[in-house]
């Protein structure tokens, strides 16, 4: 289907409603891609039938910088990583309650990487559309960011700096669009989950957003996995994180959740 931007842009996007389900007035789950610079799409996805087979319609916008759409729509994502960005799902999430696809008051917004990182943004800048949020292991602070990458990434970081604006070096910038520095506008509890072994968003920086949103009394649960990088691989830490997951969305969108059990193998670290 196509969502169109407050600007008029237009964003190929998939929705996802439980089998059978009526879709009218469900709990949303907004699913934001990470990469900034990577895609949805309609190939099977475990997350996304996951989320479904829970209750939840799953939104996923392919927000302006996304690949496989054109030159220009890539470039309409230049230095709108946090601004723009977060703004076209945001749009996709009003467009789901305009529809009455979504009840308005069980809206989430997810997401990986860059994914959490738009999460949190999505949770600042429209503090009264999201209940709760859940971020995989996403960038809080985008200069920290960009100045721990590992050495050999430096062709990475060089196009980071062309397309998102130098963060690294521009702590003002850095500022605007990182969600370090917007904590106060949170309103809505978090699930955050991180590798502790992740060389692309370290653990200082998860450390350094769960630190400021306890500073600033918002509720957040933060689990960390002591043997694993940048995203979750080994299945019994899958298991363990989804299953909280479904616990905290059951919580404050009231979807389905099984009984929470400990998985025999997961090396979950509450923090």
């Amino acid at each position: 289907m196509i969502i169109k931007a407050r600007d008029g842009l237009e964003m190929v996007s998939y929705l996802t409603t439980p089998a059978g389900a009526d879709p009218k007035k469900l709990p949303l789950v907004l699913l934001i891609h990470g990469g900034p610079w990577d895609r949805d799409s309609d190939i099977y996805d475990p997350e996304v039938q996951f989320l479904a087979n829970r209750g939840y319609a799953v939104l996923q916008a392919n927000y302006r910088g996304s690949i496989g759409f054109g030159i220009k729509f890539f470039n309409a994502g230049d230095r709108q990583v946090g601004l723009g960005m977060v703004e076209d799902v945001i749009d996709a999430a009003r467009w789901a309650v305009d529809q009455g696809i979504a009840d308005p008051k069980r809206i989430a917004a997810m997401g990986g990487s860059m994914g959490g990182f738009a999460t949190l943004r999505a949770l600042e800048m429209r503090p009264d559309l999201f209940r709760c949020g859940v971020d995989e292991f996403g960038p809080a602070d985008e200069g920290m960011g960009l100045r721990l990458f590992p050495k050999y990434w430096s062709n990475i970081v060089a196009r980071w700096r062309r397309r998102e604006g130098d963060v690294d070096h521009d702590e003002n910038w850095n500022r605007k669009i990182s969600p370090l520095y917007h904590v106060d506008a949170i309103r809505a509890p978090l699930l955050i989950g991180q590798g502790k072994n992740d060389p692309r968003v370290t653990l200082a920086n998860a450390d350094a957003m769960v630190a400021a949103l306890r500073k600033a009394k918002r509720e957040v649960t933060y689990v960390v996995y002591p043997d694993e990088g940048h995203g979750f691989a080994r299945p019994e830490n899958q298991f363990d994180f989804y299953g909280r997951v479904e616990e905290f969305l059951a919580k404050h969108l009231g979807g389905r959740a099984e009984p929470w059990k400990k998985i025999t193998g997961a090396t979950a670290e509450l923090r």
